[in-house]
């Protein structure tokens, strides 16, 4: 069972290195800055709100100290995502990456995989630094970017406490089965992204 569902991940994977590069248009679209701005980003994107709920829900999923221990890992790892984008240090796959967090999370989350801690942290911390590189290339060289980099991480973190919330409260429901379907739901929708069907 086990060996069925990384095979089917790695499969998932090297299926995203095919798509085009622009698949969702992040890096370096639009005019961006100030606290709103970087606030919005994450609950505008489709991809992004979907990955930051899915981490929280798997953490809360998971549980022990995975439930603040993962959430945390992202946000420290965007940051410094953010910071490499901003710097100009370009990061391979970017859009894929991205694209690649909701489906992937999507599967764990069905699948009710739990990791040891050390390896959900490397998990989420791969895709963080997507996410991350992503809002950094986005903030406008004349622009302060320190408002809008506190604005997407409050709103990441937010999105990470409302997965944590969802998460709990599915766990408690239908002996989990709720929370499987709902990472189910995550990854069917990472798909449709991924191939650019719009909702």
């Amino acid at each position: 069972m086990k060996q069925a569902f990384v095979r089917g991940l790695l499969l998932v994977l090297g299926a995203l290195w095919l798509l085009p590069g622009s698949a969702l248009a992040h890096v370096g679209v639009g005019e961006v800055s100030g606290f709103a701005t970087g606030f919005s980003h994450p609950l505008l994107g489709l991809d992004h709100l979907l990955a930051m709920v899915a981490v929280g829900l798997w953490a809360a999923q998971a549980g022990g100290r995975r439930v603040w221990i993962v959430p945390a890992a992202f946000v420290c790892v965007m940051a410094l995502g953010a910071a490499l984008g901003m710097l100009g240090v370009q990061v391979p796959f970017v859009e894929q990456g991205i694209l690649a967090s909701v489906m992937v999370l999507g599967l764990l989350i069905a699948g009710a995989a739990r990791f040891p801690v050390a390896a959900s942290v490397a998990v989420v911390a791969l895709f963080a630094l997507f996410h991350g590189h992503a809002h950094g290339t986005e903030i406008p060289p004349a622009a302060s970017g320190v408002a809008y980099f506190a604005g997407f991480t409050v709103a990441t973190a937010m999105l990470h406490v409302i997965g944590i919330g969802f998460g709990m409260a599915l766990k408690q429901a239908a002996s989990g089965r709720l929370a499987r379907y709902a990472g189910g739901a995550i990854a069917a929708l990472g798909v449709c992204l991924a191939f650019g069907f719009t909702l």
